[in-house]
């Protein structure tokens, strides 16, 4: 399948990165690893005025959604550009909410959503979907909701644990605590699932964008950086690890893309496959980057270092490399086994 955005979607697209490449980001993130939220929660409102927010929000509660291939846009752009802040969990407590099928939750949380009012984070306990479960949500501190899934019940935590050290500091852990049962019985989990995929394909998109921005910056400065005399990005071995990182980046896209349309048709096993490939792709290009950035790479004053730690982070969030594939070999081997006698073999 070829899959090529629309000029609406690539307008989009185009328009994000104008946001946010005049907001300065590095500084924002900056900002929200030293636990000053105020200019994240400035930029967040930007994003939500563009709409980003609204496309996992239906259109009854004010959203526009849900649109799986317009939030997969959308993330590339906040992950080139290294948007801290929980904005997948946002995306995924929306996809959550509106798959409840508790109405007058949904009426009440998801129009805040939508609005950029309400910033929320979202974190499973325990495994849903095949994601693993752990005690922390992404920001908790910052965020206005907290839903906090365990089995069959999700509560609105009331408060949080302590800020927990992070690879990436502008990913800022709390363990959720207290809180009343918004719901409990097996549509929760049902709706979990759902949520936990939502998160994995904008997890995805993230790291696409993040890739490509790393790679952006390495080939930069491989063409200014000399040694004996010559650009090292002239070297054959300089060229051989960018065009290896760019094909990671090449294949990955199709397979994102090619996921939220699956999404959008209500077939959500290509996820996964997405999730790994990009995640993958955007933990090598940070390797590459670092590499041929040398010493300088190492230093927390360079703003590379926020796209590199994000990249580590970014790779085990919502769904471990290695849970991924095992997902994937899941679905195959289910796919072999419904298949009819013969299919795939070649005959004369």
């Amino acid at each position: 399948m070829r899959f090529l955005l629309d000029e609406a979607q690539r307008d989009f697209a185009r328009s994000l990165d104008a946001l946010l490449t005049a907001a300065g980001t590095p500084a924002v993130v900056r900002a929200w690893s030293a636990g000053d939220t105020g200019p994240g929660r400035a930029l967040w409102s930007r994003l939500a005025d563009a709409g980003v927010f609204a496309l996992a929000v239906p259109e009854k509660h004010g959203g526009m959604g849900p649109l799986p291939v317009e939030l997969a846009v959308s993330f590339a752009e906040l992950g080139r550009h290294a948007v801290p802040g929980p904005v997948v969990e946002t995306v995924a407590a929306a996809a959550f909410l509106d798959r409840l099928g508790d109405e007058p939750t949904a009426a009440e949380l998801l129009p805040g959503i939508a609005s950029g009012a309400t910033v929320a984070s979202f974190c499973l306990l325990s495994p849903a979907g095949g994601i693993g479960g752990g005690p922390y949500a992404l920001d908790a501190d910052a965020a206005d909701l907290v839903l906090a899934v365990s089995g069959e019940a999700v509560r609105r935590a009331g408060t949080t644990g302590p800020v927990q050290p992070s690879a990436d500091p502008a990913r800022r852990l709390a363990e959720p605590v207290g809180g009343s049962v918004l719901a409990h019985g097996p549509e929760v989990t049902a709706a979990a699932a759902y949520a936990a995929d939502v998160a994995a394909l904008a997890t995805a998109a993230q790291a696409l964008g993040l890739a490509r921005a790393l790679l952006a910056r390495t080939v930069a400065y491989v063409r200014q950086r000399t040694q004996f005399g010559v650009a090292v990005g002239s070297f054959q071995a300089v060229k051989h690890r960018l065009a290896d990182t760019l094909i990671g980046m090449e294949f990955a896209e199709p397979l994102l893309y090619g996921a939220a349309l699956g999404m959008a048709a209500g077939d959500h096993a290509d996820v996964p496959a997405a999730k790994v490939a990009a995640c993958e792709a955007a933990y090598a290009a940070a390797r590459t980057a670092l590499q041929l950035h040398g010493a300088v790479g190492y230093t927390e004053e360079l703003d590379l270092s926020l796209w590199i730690r994000k990249a580590r982070a970014l790779r085990s969030a919502w769904g471990t490399p290695a849970a991924c594939r095992a997902r994937v070999l899941a679905a195959a081997a289910a796919g072999a086994e419904h298949a009819p006698e013969g299919a795939g073999a070649c005959g004369n």
